[in-house]
């Protein structure tokens, strides 16, 4: 297919003969770069990047492997091995968690090592679940990709600060880090980390003994666009730390989860001394994150297009109230900017909120979240009078796609 940029195929993998398999996959075209497969057995993944077909067996214009071209292998298989890495320069193996927290119980620091000698031009690089890999093993890495930019961890269970206490004796330049539950890290590794300067996407989800002084550290990023500290120990302090530094250049903040906020915060971060590129605003599971709060918010006229305030039990009518009321202009908008708006299970809404959710307020609103107590006619009456509007009422995390 010339001039083809991507070509998406939906089939059964294990629809082919084995035998078949090195055949079929050693037709694809030299310039694939990325290939993307659901389930695939291991043996048929083995085959495709070394195959044993001779070239005797293979037309002449069919290259014996696509390994030497593909930059990114998107995979879910039964086993992992070593023929899947390569010269790939994105690699992800994460293991899955949907249902039940599980692991990688037969990887350790060996593997992690063996890895990294292999993998040393990776760009990008992804770890779920690897319990029995300890600081030997992120270090290795860190120290041997000199050319990783993104760096993702999730349930690094044996992570701690001395992954990156020298980090500034390698050549990295990070501008995408993630560590997502681990739950060993403390302020001192993000005071260390932050001496990446170009870091744009900070992930430091469920990472619970993060408190204020890392938010002191992040401040410094100015190039910080995506920040996210659910389930963190900061409090109100802390987040004025980011007001001083980073939140003239933040578009997506997620403090959900932070039991130590309160009111307090909105002020804390907003104070209408700076225009924000701030969109997106996650306030969802803060206990004591009430009405006065929201009124705040609204008062500081920051176009939000997306907000989220899930599972808080004193916000109510007020908040929507003062949400509805919100006057942003933006060329020829007026009036509330928000796209998306999470309220699920707030303990406070009533019937009064759904008269304010109707037209002509929210006038851009596309997605709404509602449950508890939430009358269905009401739910009923709002679709009606916004056709368009798409409301989650079964306790769905909304996503604006």
């Amino acid at each position: 297919m010339p001039g083809s940029k991507a070509l998406i195929l939906m089939f059964d993998v294990s629809l082919f003969l084995h035998h078949n398999s090195a055949q079929v996959w050693a037709l694809a075209s030299e310039k694939l770069t990325t290939l993307e497969i659901g389930y695939i057995p291991s043996e048929t993944v083995t085959e495709m990047l070394n195959p044993t077909l001779g070239p005797h067996e293979l037309p002449n214009h069919i290259q014996p492997s696509i390994l030497s071209s593909i930059q990114k292998l998107g995979l879910s298989v039964d086993y992992i091995t070593d023929a899947m890495y390569g010269k790939l320069k994105h690699l992800s193996l994460v293991r899955r968690q949907e249902f039940i927290v599980t692991y990688f119980r037969r990887v350790n620091d060996v593997g992690v090592l063996f890895m990294a000698d292999k993998c040393a031009n990776m760009e990008s690089i992804y770890l779920g679940g690897f319990c029995r890999v300890t600081d030997t093993g992120f270090k290795t890495i860190l120290h041997s990709c000199s050319r990783l930019y993104k760096l993702r961890v999730s349930q690094g269970t044996q992570l701690t600060d001395l992954v990156f206490h020298d980090i500034t004796a390698t050549s990295l330049t990070l501008t995408h880090v993630s560590l997502i539950f681990c739950n060993l890290l403390t302020n001192h590794a993000v005071m260390n980390l932050v001496f990446n300067k170009d870091i744009r996407v900070l992930d430091l989800r469920n990472c619970k003994n993060l408190g204020d002084e890392a938010l002191r550290a992040i401040s410094t990023l100015s190039e910080l666009k995506t920040l996210l500290l659910d389930g963190s120990d900061i409090s109100d302090v802390g987040l004025s730390y980011l007001r001083r530094g980073v939140i003239g250049s933040l578009v997506r903040l997620s403090i959900r989860r932070c039991k130590r906020l309160t009111d307090k915060c909105i002020s804390a971060l907003f104070d209408g001394s700076c225009n924000m590129e701030l969109r997106e605003l996650d306030l969802s599971n803060i206990p004591n994150l009430s009405d006065n709060g929201i009124l705040l918010l609204a008062k500081s006229r920051v176009p939000f297009s997306e907000l989220r305030m899930r599972c808080c039990p004193l916000i109510g009518d007020t908040a929507v109230i003062a949400l509805a009321s919100m006057q942003v202009d933006e060329g020829i908008w007026h009036g509330s900017s928000l796209r998306l708006l999470d309220l699920c299970d707030c303990g406070r809404i009533t019937e009064l909120a759904f008269h304010w959710l109707k037209k002509p307020y929210f006038p851009r609103l596309r997605w709404l979240g509602v449950r508890g107590s939430v009358n269905r006619d009401l739910v009923d009456a709002l679709a009606r009078n916004r056709p368009y509007l798409h409301v989650e009422c079964h306790g769905e995390e909304l996503e604006a796609d």
